[in-house]
């Protein structure tokens, strides 16, 4: 045990989440959960002091149930990361790549590195979780197999990387989301400021159009607006928003008040700096 505040984050130690946890928060000690209920619910008994979630993916797109279960969550954004998914060949200590038959890692990343892969001949086999197959490997010294994964995770386990960021694209980046039990409003990040939001527009011809008209005449930048379901209903009618601005700027409140005649309700999940790797 140490005395140094927790971080909460989903998967093994060594997955992407922790890669975000070291990058954003080094000061914070990472506390891996099961799901992403374990680490929204690990913020909300004290056993951490925030949660790192994904939100997005410049390849994949948004994260399955992290809109559903952002507002639900009681917890508050009070910052933003973003991580370049650099992918790594790994084995164990004294394994050459002439060795490895084949690698190990989650279904989405095989993928990513079709083009090694087919280089030099190595089956790829889906995992449930990389810095896990990571994990497998050292636990039981498999000599043959190797994983593909974070340089964190091969750090974490004690692994030798043969080959460092093969991915075949070099975009690929995943948006994260700080949360806290508690708001922080009384910043101003040296980049902007983002507020993200959710609402359900009103039951009248054209009010998503008219609800966006705010925004427009206001001169807010509107960075992302995505809808889903609620309660099973083919309906779209909540949506999920980023805006570039604080609601204490003059134009986000006539925006805001625009927005909220045109709808049944809205809610601030977080007003928080603009991660300079965002530009």
């Amino acid at each position: 045990m140490t005395d140094r505040p927790r971080i909460a984050f989903q998967g093994e130690l060594g997955a992407y989440s922790h890669q975000a946890c070291h990058d954003a928060r080094p000061e914070y000690e990472p506390l891996p959960c099961h799901a992403f209920e374990d680490v929204i619910e690990a913020v909300q008994t004290g056993k951490a002091e925030l949660a790192m979630l994904p939100v997005e993916n410049s390849t994949y797109g948004r994260v399955a149930d992290i809109h559903r279960l952002l507002p639900e969550s009681g917890l508050h954004i009070v910052d933003e990361a973003f991580v370049r998914v650099h992918i790594s060949l790994m084995a164990m200590p004294g394994v050459r790549m002439e060795d490895i038959k084949v690698v190990r890692a989650h279904l989405v990343l095989l993928p990513q590195c079709r083009g090694f892969l087919d280089q030099f001949g190595i089956r790829g086999e889906a995992a449930a979780d990389s810095a896990g197959a990571a994990a497998d490997i050292a636990r039981d010294e498999l000599r043959n197999v190797g994983a593909l994964a974070s340089d964190l995770a091969a750090a974490t386990y004690g692994l030798n990387i043969l080959a460092r960021h093969i991915e075949d694209r070099s975009h690929n980046t995943t948006r994260f989301l700080i949360m806290a039990s508690e708001p922080n409003y009384a910043r101003r990040g040296d980049h902007g400021m983002m507020t993200t939001f959710v609402f359900k527009v009103r039951n009248i011809p054209a009010a998503l159009y008219k609800a966006m008209g705010g925004f427009a005449t206001n001169g807010v930048n509107m960075t992302k607006l995505e809808s889903y379901m609620v309660d099973g209903s083919f309906s779209a009618t909540q949506f999920y928003a980023d805006i570039e601005g604080h609601p204490d700027d003059r134009s986000v409140q006539l925006a805001l008040e625009e927005l909220d005649y045109f709808t049944d309700r809205v809610d601030v999940l977080g007003v928080y700096p603009a991660d300079p790797r965002r530009d």
